[in-house]
């Protein structure tokens, strides 16, 4: 129960948070892309993840990682983005990896756009006590990929064998 109770809820809000942490700050700790990565190899051992299985997760999450730096060390990304794509990528595997990308990057190109547009209006009086809106609506200020990055993986992971696994009838009201 606890396992499954692990699988519903961890990957999810780790990516929730990421979001709400690149939304509100522009950044995403370490401590995050960690913990996913944590979480990964504890519920693998934990729910029996074959060996094969296993290294093609850790092939997936490298090879966002080489990408993900690649695109950083260009300036396109933030590194907490680079990180926490790669540790996502970890949680997907290859089975679900291009799927993943796919809805991160039109959400991103979306969420560049509403930005964009967003950025060329004047922010009310109202609104402008908020530091974190403020640093949003700023067009020097990147763009918050964590948030396209969160929603793709949201996306995607109700689709995964996490979720597969789960034994929901468990969870159902008698």
């Amino acid at each position: 129960m606890i396992l499954d109770i692990a699988r519903l809820l961890l990957f999810p809000a780790l990516m929730a948070f990421a979001a709400a942490s690149d939304l509100f700050t522009m950044t995403i700790s370490n401590r995050v892309s960690l913990a996913l990565v944590g979480g990964f190899f504890g519920l693998a051992l934990l729910g029996g993840m074959g060996l094969h299985d296993l290294l093609s997760h850790i092939g997936a999450g490298a090879a966002v990682l080489a990408v993900a730096f690649a695109c950083f060390g260009f300036g396109w990304i933030g590194g907490g983005d680079a990180k926490v794509a790669a540790a996502a990528a970890l949680w997907f595997g290859f089975a679900y990896l291009l799927d993943y990308l796919l809805y991160a990057s039109l959400f991103g190109g979306a969420l560049t756009l509403v930005l964009l547009q967003f950025r060329q209006w004047p922010l009310p009086w109202s609104l402008g006590g908020q530091a974190w809106l403020l640093r949003l609506h700023s067009k020097e200020t990147g763009i918050p990929y964590g948030i396209a990055l969160a929603i793709g993986a949201l996306m995607i992971y109700p689709e995964t064998d996490w979720i597969k696994a789960v034994d929901l009838s468990r969870f159902a009201m008698h």
